[in-house]
């Protein structure tokens, strides 16, 4: 059986809702039942075979191709299976995602693995703001799975950031891991200002340190953290650089903060 597949037809006017289109949902439909399915775009419905070209059959592994960032929604909420996409998504790529693993060959909009539950999102372009952050007025961001971002990030990843790990080969915007609760975020590029801003616990891992540091963070020296090479083996099954720091990475310079509030989270610095 082939992979069931969605090409682009029309290059959408207005976002479109294309959260019904996951292995969760699909899974059991006849393609004319999938065909019929009604997207939102704007004020009105559009079927899906408007929209895209189908092939395939096989829903366990979903194929986007020619995907464009007016694409929104994309797995919300799913818990199995394989969505590739091939492109561009749009904001909201795995909302809320329970399992299964997101691949995405281009950039994202923002708030891609908003509260992620659990799973595996590959993003080999650049990712938005708020990525794996909490929905505006919530306070449970990510709380769970993991996130590898090939690119650049933008400002406020890991807000609200409860649980799992976010990994962003490039660089990240300003305000990282900001009122993080628990969780990693590690960096191989530069940071924008104030990571770690009111973060109440959780962890930082940055390859270069910030040059715009909040106050009430407190230098702890440098160390040999004895959970860091296990931390780091752990993504060694990932397509991402973090699984080879393990032998790498010796020793690291500890933050802790921030101080004006819990002050159990940090930042390590690798030295």
């Amino acid at each position: 059986m082939t992979e069931l597949t969605f090409t682009l037809k029309i290059n959408p006017q207005q976002r479109v809702d294309v959260s019904p289109l996951t292995p969760d949902n699909l899974n059991g439909k006849s393609l004319p039942d999938i065909a019929a399915i009604e997207l939102q775009t704007g004020n009105r419905k559009i079927r899906v075979d408007e929209l895209f070209a189908i092939s395939g059959e096989d829903a366990s592994t979903i194929v986007i191709k020619q995907a464009s960032n007016k694409l929104d929604y994309l797995g919300k909420g799913n818990g199995s299976g394989e969505i590739i996409v091939e492109g561009d998504a749009g904001a909201y790529l795995g909302f809320q995602l329970k399992g299964g693993v997101i691949k995405v060959s281009g950039n994202v909009d923002a708030y891609a693995a908003c509260e992620l539950r659990n799973g595996e999102i590959n993003i080999d372009g650049n990712a938005g703001d708020f990525l794996g952050a909490a929905l505006p007025g919530n306070k449970k961001g990510m709380q769970g799975g993991v996130v590898i971002v090939k690119g650049n990030a933008g400002d406020r990843v890991g807000d609200h950031m409860r649980r799992g790990a976010i990994l962003i080969e490039g660089n990240a915007g300003a305000y990282l891991g900001s009122r993080m609760t628990a969780g990693t975020i590690g960096v191989l590029g530069d940071v924008g200002a104030l990571p770690g801003y009111a973060m109440k616990r959780g962890t930082l891992l940055l390859l270069k340190k910030p040059t715009n540091l909040t106050a009430t963070f407190n230098d702890c020296g440098t160390h040999t953290l004895g959970f860091l090479p296990l931390l780091l083996k752990g993504f060694q099954g990932y397509n991402t650089q973090f699984g080879g720091l393990s032998d790498k990475i010796k020793r690291v310079r500890r933050y802790a903060g921030d101080m004006s509030g819990a002050g159990k989270g940090e930042i390590l610095v690798a030295v």
